[in-house]
């Protein structure tokens, strides 16, 4: 019988053969992933942000962040170097004009208001000292007018008597004339008397108005003094919150240095804080809404700074319908004011990365399936962008960041 002898495969031709199947396994794959890497790219439902083309009429805004601050502020300083030994009130506690906030003391100064005080009771006694002197010396001339005037009447009688005695031709004539003289000189001196008693009066009372004015310049340091250490005590000064406190315990101040900044609790207003490139849209008199992150309150536009910080500028708003019962003194706040109104536009939330008049690739939505899709954006109104063209209302886009997939012709939505 005869035997089918198997012909043998050599090794080597073997391994060709194996190395042949994988490398056609190998281009097959790689054909797979480039296809699917360019064309069909799979994105989870949950993990992208869809947002729908609405048309209508879109208000315009400008975003702004900020913090509530009122407009009837007082800031606290020390007039003297003083160092803090007691504090009484911390930010946020409520105070009245009569609260104490902290306490100082300044030694230096007490000693001061304890010499001043001796300087003023050392004035008060030397005026009270001075005028009992002058009491005295006007006493003492008083009465030596009182003795030349009696003396001067005496003289009189006596002249009287030696003239009718000299008629009557007892007395010489001789001793009539010196009466007479005697008379005219003690007359004199009366006089005299009574000029110097009416300079001395106003000698007196000049001497006492300069000590009374050595007594005020005294009470008027002290008044200074005692002031300067009253202030020592801080208080708040007006009713509203502690907004700052400058200082701790044992800390050691100079003259001017802050102490504590207090702000009504009731005139509460926004500052909020926008981009210089959106100010010359912003007007006094604009709508806007405050966000304080519990409630949204109605506000107008009441003031704009003309200073330029970190690219930003300042605008004040005020609150339409009072203070809201949410509001705090620096809390943080976000704001939306309305500048104008675009009639009847196409527009969309923001897309990721995307510019106020560009043009932006997209992609739009058809149920499962997501294609790229050239959009022409125009204004900037916040939240929400206008489009000028590219896409229909009604359409679905995807808003979440898809730089990942700018090369892709489609992508595929896994629900």
């Amino acid at each position: 019988m005869d035997v089918v002898k198997q012909k043998q495969v050599r090794p080597l031709q073997k391994v060709r053969l194996i190395i042949g199947v994988s490398m056609v396994l190998l281009f097959a794959w790689l054909s797979l992933e480039l296809f699917s890497t360019s064309d069909d790219f799979k994105l989870q439902r949950q993990a992208i942000i869809v947002g729908q083309v609405k048309q209508g009429d879109l208000n315009v805004s400008v975003d702004g962040y900020g913090v509530l601050r009122s407009n009837k502020q007082k800031l606290i300083t020390t007039q003297d170097p003083a160092t803090v030994y007691e504090i009484l009130v911390r930010p946020g506690g409520a105070v009245k004009p009569d609260t104490i906030i902290l306490k100082m003391q300044d030694p230096d100064l007490t000693q001061q208001l304890e010499s001043a005080e001796m300087e003023l009771n050392r004035q008060q006694a030397n005026f009270r000292r001075q005028k009992l002197a002058n009491q005295r010396e006007l006493l003492m001339e008083m009465a030596t007018l009182a003795e030349l005037t009696s003396q001067h009447q005496s003289l009189v009688m006596r002249r009287e008597a030696q003239q009718t005695l000299r008629d009557q031709g007892v007395v010489p004539a001789i001793e009539v004339k010196t009466a007479e003289l005697e008379e005219e000189q003690l007359a004199e001196r009366v006089k005299l008397q009574e000029q110097r008693i009416a300079q001395l009066k106003l000698v007196h009372s000049e001497d006492l108005t300069i000590s009374q004015e050595l007594i005020n310049q005294a009470h008027s340091i002290l008044a200074r003094l005692a002031e300067r250490e009253a202030k020592l005590t801080v208080r708040a000064g007006t009713e509203g919150v502690l907004q700052r406190l400058a200082v701790e315990l044992g800390q050691s101040v100079v003259a001017g240095q802050e102490l504590a900044q207090v702000g009504s609790s009731k005139d509460l207003q926004a500052l909020v804080r926008v981009s210089q490139s959106k100010a010359e849209q912003i007007q006094v008199g604009q709508s806007a809404v405050v966000n304080t992150r519990r409630e949204q309150v109605q506000a107008k536009v009441t003031r704009i700074s003309p200073q330029v910080q970190e690219g930003t500028i300042e605008v004040e708003l005020t609150f339409v319908n009072g203070v809201p019962d949410s509001a705090r003194p620096e809390l943080n706040v976000d704001a939306q004011i309305n500048t104008h109104q675009l009639k009847n536009v196409l527009y969309v939330e923001r897309p990721s990365n995307t510019q106020s008049h560009s043009q932006q690739t997209l992609f739009v939505l058809e149920q499962d399936i997501a294609v790229p899709q050239l959009v022409s954006f125009g204004i900037d109104a916040g939240k929400f962008l206008q489009i000028e063209s590219g896409i229909s209302p009604n359409q679905q886009i995807i808003l979440s960041d898809t730089s990942t997939y700018k090369n892709a012709k489609q992508v595929r939505i896994m629900q």
